[in-house]
Formats: structure tokens, sequence, C-alpha cells
């Protein structure tokens, strides 16, 4: 991957696929993994062939759980799940159960999974689905990139497999869980240093972008509108989600939705603006530590490693999010 010039530019790096781009979401639902999960099984564009989920958001077990729920609302028992690592690779585990509530998915009812994950564990499935593929695949965590590192770390002979990592985490500038740090990369940035030193390509929707997502209370009327049980319960996930992002420290109007961005850069990138950055991951700082260095202006003179999104085109995100769950009318 090579450096653009400064200037922000409307993101071009996506190719587009003759047939559905085969994909596997890492998650640890989580309000905003469990949105994200939805919009990409709503689409024709994108061929989900597992589902691996982390300790983050909420604890393993309950992370794995919900990701069987939302796939059991959906009707998919088709795809694999699996549980993955239970804790980062060299700390002990961070949640954040303050956002998300005691299930990792409190506000609406959902339905108690009616199928069981796969014996593999998720690094075994994430290869196994990789090695099977006859095209290369997409990754897309949306939590920490614990599992992500341990694939990449223990099948280095499929890396060549991987089409692009487009994970949630990260920021150019301030973060959410500390000053310097945004959640999913501080909960394990061991794991976050190996994968973008790892050589695959990257998009990063880091806090710069998701933050400009936001949901707004109207937005939410517009969903209720949507006259299926996907829609409702993701109406009932952003009435829960919007209460913690009401605080006024935030500054926001709305829920900023960080995990759908993946999604919505992978569907129609034309609703972001990039630069192609050279993004380090420190590991050791004091004050510092899961702080992503995104070398915006070139000064490092390290080579780019990763597509960083800026801005978005929220209407057209929002309209987007209404186009996704309204194909579950169908």
């Amino acid at each position: 991957m090579t450096s653009s010039s400064a200037a922000t530019n409307p993101t071009t790096a996506i190719k587009p696929l003759a047939s559905a781009r085969p994909i596997i979401l890492d998650c640890d639902p989580g309000h905003d993994d469990a949105i994200s999960l939805i919009l990409a099984l709503s689409s024709d564009q994108l061929n989900p062939l597992a589902v691996t989920t982390s300790a983050g958001n909420q604890t393993p077990d309950k992370t794995l759980n919900n990701a069987l729920r939302i796939l059991t609302l959906l009707n998919r028992s088709d795809i694999p799940v699996a549980g993955g690592a239970i804790k980062p690779l060299a700390r002990e585990l961070i949640i954040a159960d303050n956002v998300h509530g005691e299930t990792g998915l409190d506000g609406p009812k959902l339905p108690d999974p009616t199928f069981a994950p796969v014996s593999e564990n998720a690094i075994e499935l994430i290869a196994q689905k990789v090695r099977q593929s006859s095209e290369p695949v997409t990754l897309i965590p949306s939590g920490p990139l614990t599992n992500i590192a341990l694939f990449l770390a223990n099948y280095p002979e499929l890396h060549s497999k991987i089409d692009r990592i487009v994970l949630m985490g990260g920021a150019a500038g301030v973060g959410n869980w500390t000053p310097a740090a945004e959640f999913n990369i501080f909960v394990d940035p061991e794991a976050a240093d190996m994968v973008f030193k790892s050589g695959i390509a990257i998009t990063m929707c880091g806090l710069d972008v998701t933050h400009q997502a936001q949901i707004m209370d109207e937005d939410i009327e517009r969903i209720r509108q949507i006259q299926n049980p996907v829609a409702q319960c993701v109406a009932g996930l952003l009435d829960f989600f919007m209460i913690y992002h009401r605080d006024p420290k935030w500054g926001f109007t709305g829920a900023p939705l960080h995990d759908p961005c993946t999604i919505a850069w992978l569907l129609k990138p034309e609703l972001f603006t990039s630069i192609e950055c050279a993004v380090s991951v420190e590991t050791k700082g004091e004050h510092t530590q899961g702080m992503t260095v995104v070398d915006r202006y070139q000064l490092s003179g390290q080579p780019a490693n990763a597509t960083v999104l800026f801005d978005i085109d929220r209407q057209g995100f929002v309209d987007l999010i209404v186009e996704c769950l309204t194909a579950y009318n169908q």
C-alpha cells in the first residue's frame, strides 16, 4: 500500500467483486456489533462465512451468546459461530458493561439461541473458512483484535488469502476509554500492534469517523416505522444505546454507531473520505497505552499501512441502515 497525499479524498481503496464478497465477522456484541451483524447479513453483496466472538463489550460467554441470539433472530443458523480468546494476549480483561448493560445487549427482548457454537474455537474456524474459500476473504473485527492476531500468528501461510482487514478501532485524535486510546485497541494493544504490523491491507474505522456516524432520535423513530421484527429490535437496541451517550461530557446530539461503519464502508465506500496513513500502536506508554499513532502528514517516513477513514456522509449512512433493515421485510 502506498501513501497518498495529505489531502482527504473520497475513499477508492475497495474494489468491486463480480460475486458476493466473502467475509468473516469477529465481534464482541455489544449493541453496535449486533447492528453491524444485522446490516452485513441483509446484503447480497456480502457472503458471511462465519461469525467469531471475543471478550470486550461483555464477558466471553455473554458475547458468544449474544452472537447466537442475533443470528437466531435473523434465522441464520446456517452461519457457523465460534467463541475465541477469553482475555487479551498479555493483560487482564476490561469490559464495557457500563455502556452495554448486564447482558451486553440490554434493551429489546431477544430470542434464546436455537443452535450451538461449532466445536472449533474462533481461530481454528477463521483458518478453516479462509483455507476453504475460493476467493480472498475480508476479515471484519469490531472488538479487540485478539482473535485476529492469534489467527495471523498461527497461520502465516493463509495471509495471502486475506483480501483486507476492515476494523473498528483506534483514533487519529482523542480516545474514548482514556484520553489517548479507543476502547478496542486499549483492551489488547499487543494484538492491535501485531495486526497493524502484519502487512495485510487494513481499513481503520476509528473514532474520527465513527463519532460523526451518529444516530439521532428522529432516525430511531424512522427505523421504528419499518414493520419487521429485525427493525423493531434495532430500534430497541438504539433506545438503550442512546442512554449512555446522552451524558453531556461526550457532547453528542445522538449516539455514535461505531461498528456499523465497517459494513457501510464495504457496501458504500463513497459515503466516506480517507487518507492512506502509517499507523502504529503504543503498547508501553504510561499515559498513552493503546493509542493509535496515525501519521496523517507523512512525518515519520514510514510507509502507509492503513486506509484511515476520517469523514462520513451521515445522512447517507442513516439511509443505508434504513435500506438494509427494510430488506428484512422480504
